[in-house]
């Protein structure tokens, strides 16, 4: 099982044969999504600009200002390390659920641990930054009735973080059987997005975002195998089976309960900024 999935920069560049690429697996490419690369435990990756001839970096960063081996990635249990080769800049960690928060590699520093599961790495460059996000889906929660002293504790196979955004987006789609059982019908991309907007954190959700989240919950997160329900093009129905697959597992497993429609926004909530004005008006 992965520890880390990175999505590589567009346009990504395949690792040359013979590079340490070659311990993670690589999909996405010529697919029309972002290529993705899955690295387990121990594996590690360089990124940069590459070298000129020859060889080659599993993440390539296409600008004259980053190094061509700028820094190295280490997947290490239910986190992972970040190396700046760099002698002279510093490189960012952003939490892309955070509200800000980030950390700061210095230059030099040697497998500095990131806690986050949702992070992007920047660098500065000619062209402003350049930056790829990593994912760290396996992350470890303490149940609410471990016992002490019994062994090594037992994680959980559908580690969900409640204060992330994708979680929300969960129980936004699963707040229609929720409130009643007998309800068949799923909100549709759009309305989760309306639904959560009157949430701070949430006021420029999209519709790309929430179907962002929803890939990220069915194949990261609950590892579903949806077999042929995904195999087709992309289409309203499949992203529906996909949904409905979701709620029925999250409902099944009891990842989403009742007690979790309180992080939902109350209905009729106005959004932050005042919207619900403009529209009184017409505009």
């Amino acid at each position: 099982m992965e520890t880390i999935i990175v999505q590589l920069p567009d346009p990504a560049r395949p690792p040359e044969s013979g590079t340490r690429a070659e311990t993670g697996t690589r999909t996405g490419g010529g697919t029309g999504k972002p290529a993705l690369l899955h690295l387990g435990p121990g594996d590690v990756v360089d990124f940069g600009r590459g070298p000129a001839v020859g060889g080659g970096v599993s993440i390539t960063l296409a600008d004259p200002g980053i190094s061509r081996r700028a820094g190295q990635l280490e997947a290490a249990g239910d986190y992972w390390r970040l190396s700046n080769f760099s002698r002279s800049v510093s490189y960012v960690v952003e939490n892309l659920e955070g509200a800000g928060e980030y950390i700061t590699v210095a230059p030099g520093r040697l497998g500095a641990p990131v806690p986050f599961e949702f992070s992007r790495v920047v660098l500065p460059a000619l062209t402003g930054t350049a930056a790829f996000k990593v994912f760290a889906p396996q992350h470890a929660y303490l149940g609410e009735r471990s016992a002490h002293g019994i062994g090594e504790q037992t994680v959980h196979p559908f580690a969900l973080d409640p204060t992330s955004k994708y979680f929300l987006v969960l129980v936004a789609l699963c707040e229609p059987l929720l409130r009643d059982p007998s309800d068949s019908g799923l909100p549709g991309v759009g309305e989760i997005a309306e639904r959560l907007r009157p949430l701070e954190s949430c006021r420029d959700l999209t519709r790309s975002a929430v179907n962002y989240h929803i890939d990220y919950l069915a194949f990261a997160k609950l590892r579903l195998d949806l077999g042929e329900e995904t195999g087709g093009p992309a289409d309203g129905g499949r992203t529906g089976a996909k949904r409905a697959r979701l709620a029925s597992v999250a409902l099944r497993f009891g990842l989403v309960r009742e007690e979790h429609l309180a992080l939902l926004p109350r209905r009729g909530a106005p959004r932050p900024g005042g919207d619900e004005g403009a529209r009184a008006d017409g505009s």
